[in-house]
């Protein structure tokens, strides 16, 4: 049986582009999902597969954030911004 690939070979333009493809599907789930109306029984089950989804996805953008490592520099004082 054949098994998972655990190692992956990215480089930072590759994830950005992921990052990148993400925010711009939350955007397009956002206007679906302001394009449907609460009132309408008809759209309910659309609105909770959207919602759902946009959930997903910033579940998955929330952990390539979590998995960057930011550096700092060591030497001498360090001045964010």
């Amino acid at each position: 049986m054949p098994s998972f690939n655990r190692t992956f070979d990215h480089t930072i333009q590759d994830v950005d582009l992921i990052e990148e493809a993400l925010r711009a599907r939350g955007r397009e789930l956002s206007n679906m999902r302001l394009a449907l109306k609460e009132d309408n029984p008809a759209h309910l089950e659309s609105i909770r597969v959207i919602e759902a989804d946009q959930r997903g996805n910033e579940v998955l953008l929330g952990k390539l954030h979590d998995q960057k490592i930011f550096y700092r520099p060591t030497a001498g004082a360090y001045v964010s911004g």
